[in-house]
């Protein structure tokens, strides 16, 4: 297939229409959130960045001390998040770290993943220069909890050169050097990959695992990939021809695997599905195109979908989006779900109502969770956010939740802000702009709660921003909630939709691989 041009920013406006592993004893802490900092009211730090450049050297604009990006995932009472630490300009960190709470994120153990980049002496070197791109699984079947990351290579450039995936079997503590998922041949170059695993155990497909990312080096070909042996070996990556980026995987209870999704340049959002645990992927449904409002202060964001199912099997999916707001002028926070068993078939696209579309806040970057013990119309939803207050560039955290499927939301809560809001010169500093990461997570607990994880930034220990000639001058750790959210008094969505793109549809055109710059 021909490569169409196209030059994709994160700083951007744009308002468009159309092997067993050898188990290695990981560094740990033990951080309770009585000795943790608590430096907003809802709000402690949970990891930092442990290297310095005389440590982790991963090029001459390496951001210490800084961590972005974290994902979770929730089993029980247990919660995974894994994220970057030490955050390079041109790409990537110098290691995946892990924070692992067996207790509804009442304290939490962080380390870093061993075996990955070669900069983890303590815990273990790797082959790889960096790694970026950390998602979070559990495989009830095997009791196997998963970390997939992206390796990279700096060599002729940064690129993506691997697929690897992190096992651990005593609970999230303990990991052993990666698998590898996929690695690359002649000119691909790996991005933006996801995992997800079935844990229903009365499911066709129970302990399947399954991997999504895209080949950047080719158009952003979609590919995915199946274990069926708790992550110890994985089938060869398959495709649907599609250009893509930013993939959720979620499975339902039958089995059936639905990935929302955007296309190669974030320009529409769809949906492809697997009822036969992975042998074959469908063609993408179209469930909308996009429109997005670039946020200000040169932060790296975009609207890449954030997703989850229900117990019953629903798939909700949020993203950032201008087209409730007069002009496109900031973005809210959007929702749709699924209405049929295979994700070709969705709801009509509602605003989240964090406040009214004339406030002139911006919102983006969420981290959805859905309880998966509710579903129907009865289904917990929680969403955690940044954003801006009006006429600011200063980022703060948010929360809200719906006690029935989003028909009607809580009063929202900022998690970190007001007096510790926090200008975007204080994150990390990349080639797509100031970074605290392309997404965030929550996740539900046992304690029906949901719990957000995130990453903050305080004043740079000298200067005034986070800087890549002062190298170690950054303060951007992770954060997680304090407590368990629940929700509080009921709001009602509210606006019209103000410039409406079409909806639903195969819109085969838009799903065509495009060459866009990696995110890496």
């Amino acid at each position: 297939m021909k490569l169409q041009a196209a030059t994709r920013w994160r700083t951007r406006l744009f308002q468009v229409f159309i092997g067993t592993p050898v188990l290695l004893l990981a560094l740990i802490v033990s951080l309770a959130f009585g000795a943790g900092i608590a430096h907003a009211a809802s709000s402690t730090d949970i990891s930092t960045d442990p290297f310095t450049q005389a440590t982790c050297a991963a090029s001459s604009t390496t951001n210490h001390h800084t961590e972005v990006e974290p994902d979770t995932y929730s089993f029980g009472s247990t919660i995974v998040a894994a994220y970057q630490v030490g955050r390079v300009f041109d790409g990537g960190a110098c290691a995946i770290g892990f924070a692992t709470s067996t207790n509804n994120g009442s304290t939490w153990t962080t380390g870093l993943l061993p075996g990955i980049t070669k900069w983890t002496v303590s815990q273990g070197t790797g082959p790889y220069a960096r790694a970026t791109d950390a998602a979070v699984a559990y495989d009830a079947k095997h009791n196997t909890w998963m970390v997939s990351s992206l390796a990279l290579t700096e060599t002729g450039g940064v690129k993506g050169v691997a697929v690897v995936t992190s096992l651990s079997t005593d609970g999230g503590f303990t990991w052993g050097s990666p698998v590898v998922t996929a690695s690359v041949t002649g000119n691909q170059s790996f991005d933006k990959n996801w995992i997800v695993c079935d844990t229903t155990a009365s499911s066709p497909h129970y302990g399947n695992c399954y991997t999504e990312w895209d080949d950047n080096g080719n158009g952003n070909l979609l590919k995915m990939s199946t274990s069926t042996n708790g992550g110890l070996t994985w089938s060869a990556a398959a495709t649907n021809g599609s250009g893509v980026i930013g993939g959720q995987p979620v499975v339902r209870p039958d089995g059936t695997v639905i990935v929302p999704i955007d296309n190669a340049n974030e320009s529409a959002i769809g949906a492809f599905n697997s009822t036969n645990g992975g042998a074959s992927w469908s063609a993408i449904t179209t469930i909308t195109t996009l429109s997005h409002h670039t946020v200000a202060g040169s932060l790296r964001e975009g609207p890449l979908p954030s997703v989850e199912v229900d117990g019953a099997g629903t798939v909700y999916v949020a993203w950032s989006d201008c087209r409730f707001r007069s002009r496109c002028r900031q973005n809210d926070i959007v929702i749709t779900h699924s209405t049929n068993a295979t994700g070709t078939t969705w709801a009509t696209i509602t605003r989240v109502p964090i406040d009214a579309t004339t406030s002139g806040i911006d919102h983006f970057i969420p981290g959805l969770t859905v309880n998966k013990a509710t579903s129907g119309s009865t289904a917990q939803v929680g969403l955690t956010y940044y954003f801006y207050a009006s006429g600011s560039t200063s980022l703060q955290v948010g929360f809200l939740s719906s006690t029935n499927a989003g028909s009607t939301w809580s009063t929202p809560t900022t998690i970190f802000g007001g007096s510790s809001a926090f200008p975007t010169t204080w994150a990390a500093t990349t080639s797509q702009g100031r970074m605290v990461g392309d997404y965030i997570s929550s996740s539900y607990g046992t304690d029906n709660l949901a719990h957000g994880v995130y990453d903050v930034a305080y004043a740079p220990t000298t200067g005034t921003s986070c800087s890549t000639s002062a190298l170690d001058n950054c303060n951007e750790p992770t954060d997680a909630f304090a407590t368990g959210l629940v929700a509080g008094s009921v709001v009602a969505p509210s606006g019209p939709i103000l410039s409406p793109p079409p909806n639903g549809g195969s819109h085969n055109h838009i799903w065509r691989t495009h060459q866009v710059e990696g995110d890496f």
